[in-house]
């Protein structure tokens, strides 16, 4: 049978998406070319939508370090794992790793139950014993009691009172980002709330992003992506959304995909932005 052209894309992105996600003692190694002097020049952020770019009618957002700080499971994490908290950004890669490993495979496991196998998978490369039960505990609930960043609440309320319709698409389950939203107090911003498990895919494969548009019946050009990962944004542009990257502590763009349409440090910048575009 071909290889169809949505599964090529899928399979690129996933490939991207694995290497944005290796923490940097992974990478050290590999050998890299010298960057050229034009590459040495920082390209300035996009400052606000592009003149020919349209409006946005609907903002998506993404939930785990986007809108929620996860922070508090440093703590956990490291607990589980003999008070090594610096191994929390091997862990987080390792999860989204295996999460791409499921979908192109034709597995599905939840997010939790993921994160729960990539603890257990760490603490063995490290040498430190741990059982699924106490890996599961460090994760589960940890993760969904994650508060907002404090930008968020406020920037969504202002987002919301513009006009834009405010929906949320996670790789959480679809009971996991309800406990999310409850917990950090979240849940009346949102419209509605889209899971990856409605599809058994993850993001970025394209068919999450195609389930937001084909549901609101709108159109590409219609709908903002907004997340703190560029491999998130990457899917999203490859069915042709637009994005805005949030500069969350730690986060980067990858240079060798499509520069996100605006790149922001919080909600309330985004707010900014986009009220002083719809008043032109």
């Amino acid at each position: 049978m071909p290889f169809s052209s949505t599964r090529l894309v899928a399979s690129i992105l996933f490939t991207l998406v694995w290497m944005m996600s290796l923490p940097a003692q992974e990478t050290a190694s590999v050998p890299k070319e010298a960057p050229s002097e034009e590459a040495n020049q920082l390209q300035p952020d996009p400052p606000m939508l592009h003149s020919d770019t349209t409006i946005p009618k609907v903002i998506v957002f993404d939930v785990n370090e986007t809108l929620l700080d996860l922070a508090p499971l440093k703590t956990s994490v490291g607990k589980a794992l003999n008070g090594r908290e610096d191994l929390l950004p091997l862990w987080f890669s390792t999860m989204l790793h295996y999460s791409l490993v499921e979908t192109l495979a034709g597995e599905y496991h939840d997010f939790g139950e993921i994160g729960t196998a990539a603890l257990m998978m760490v603490a063995e490369r490290e040498g430190i014993e741990l059982d699924r039960e106490s890996a599961r505990a460090a994760i589960v609930t940890p993760l969904r009691s994650l508060p907002a960043h404090a930008d968020v609440r406020e920037g969504l309320q202002r987002l919301a009172e513009q006009g834009f319709h405010i929906v949320s698409l996670t790789n959480s389950s679809s009971v996991g980002v309800a406990t999310q939203m409850k917990n950090a107090g979240l849940t009346d911003l949102f419209e509605k709330r889209y899971s990856v498990d409605q599809l058994k895919k993850y993001k970025p494969h394209p068919a999450p992003y195609q389930m937001v548009l084909d549901d609101l019946g709108v159109q590409p050009h219609e709908v903002l992506m907004v997340a703190a990962h560029a491999w998130d944004l990457a899917g999203a542009k490859s069915v042709g959304l637009q994005t805005a990257f949030v500069k969350r502590p730690g986060k980067a763009l990858y240079p060798n995909v499509q520069r996100p349409d605006l790149i922001v440090k919080d909600l309330n910048e985004l707010a900014d932005i986009l009220s002083e575009a719809k008043q032109k």
